[in-house]
């Protein structure tokens, strides 16, 4: 890991497991963020409908070596 490293904060979202939202996540921001080295989940929530989960949601930290020119 970078001597210095930043962090943001993400939520993903899945309709298939909360590991699923977690990988959605990442896989976004891996879009634009080079050298992330962590992920760290700190909330799950859920919704419902008819007595059954329809979409899974995960807060998740991700930090990332800061570039330097």
């Amino acid at each position: 890991m970078a001597q210095v490293a930043k962090v943001i904060e993400l939520v993903g979202s899945s309709s298939v497991s909360w590991q699923d939202a977690t990988e959605v996540a990442l896989r976004e921001a891996s879009k634009t963020l080079h050298g992330i080295s962590g992920i760290d989940v700190t909330h799950f929530t859920a919704e419902v409908q008819n007595n059954g989960v329809t979409v899974w949601r995960v807060t998740v930290k991700i930090a990332f070596a800061i570039e330097r020119s």
